[in-house]
């Protein structure tokens, strides 16, 4: 049994050491409706990769990726307010995803597996991918961490300070787009922000500084991983969904119990 587990929580621990970090960026930088416009669009790269009959991941990469670069040029236009270019974007992307799926006759696609995920599906293969691409985000925020605060903080400041805030801006773009591709088959298309945004809320309760949000961000999503896991195979539960209700419930409990409030100014 332990050996049928073991790439779903490795998989599952690889996603949420990167996806707490950058959550804390996605929270500060109050971009989750930007996180889901990509993590919609991550089905209609599904279905192009079984259409170009390329590799998934690739396929889903670049897909993201694509989005995010459309999304920084549309918003310099200024032609239309942000929300509402992100609210077209995710429902259109989510819809021709679907509906391009529709015409995949000849091969069997579990859809739900794509929209919710399905962590014991996970592969040796797969992990592979996820701890590349985790391991690529993590070197990246690491190098770019300075900047990156800076333009969080203020962004004319930074510009004042010399950093490029237009490349970074593009750079975190791209860094939540490669982590909702390596993502998706954790907890689906659905389900992928809210692993994002939920540790990171729960671990802003609970720190002083950006550094200490960041790490425990991971700490607590590793926390729903290892839970969500445990309750699917305990209770038969889809894992997907069981690993969001565990970081909500973790969420709940750091702002409910008298643990004193320690939010990072």
């Amino acid at each position: 049994m332990f050996e049928f587990l073991l790439p779903a929580l490795l998989g599952g621990l690889g996603v949420a050491a990167v996806a707490g970090p950058l959550g804390a960026f996605v929270v500060w930088r109050r971009m989750a409706y930007f996180g889901d416009t990509l993590a919609h669009s991550a089905l209609l790269g599904v279905a192009l990769g079984f259409l170009l009959d390329i590799n998934l991941n690739l396929a889903i990469i670049a897909m993201c990726v694509g989005l995010a670069l459309v999304l920084v040029t549309l918003q310099k236009k200024h032609f239309i307010a942000t929300d509402t270019l992100l609210g077209i974007l995710a429902h259109s992307s989510l819809s021709l995803g679907l509906v391009a799926v529709s015409f995949l006759d000849h091969i069997r696609i579990d859809l739900m597996s794509y929209l919710f995920g399905d962590l014991l599906a996970v592969g040796m293969g797969d992990v592979f991918w996820i701890y590349a691409g985790s391991l690529l985000v993590l070197s990246l925020l690491a190098i770019f961490w300075r900047p990156l605060l800076a333009m969080t903080v203020n962004e004319e400041l930074a510009k004042v300070e010399g950093y490029p805030v237009e490349a970074i801006r593009l750079l975190l773009m791209l860094l939540v787009a490669l982590v909702i591709a390596v993502a998706m088959k954790i907890v689906g298309v659905l389900l992928i922000t809210s692993l994002m945004i939920i540790p990171a809320a729960t671990a802003r309760r609970l720190s002083q500084t950006p550094v200490q949000m960041a790490v425990t961000s991971g700490v607590l999503g590793c926390f729903s991983v290892i839970g969500g896991l445990w309750s699917s195979y305990q209770w038969d539960t889809p894992t997907g969904p069981s690993v969001v209700v565990c970081a909500a419930v973790l969420f709940l409990l750091a702002y409910t119990l008298p643990i004193g409030r320690l939010r990072q100014t």
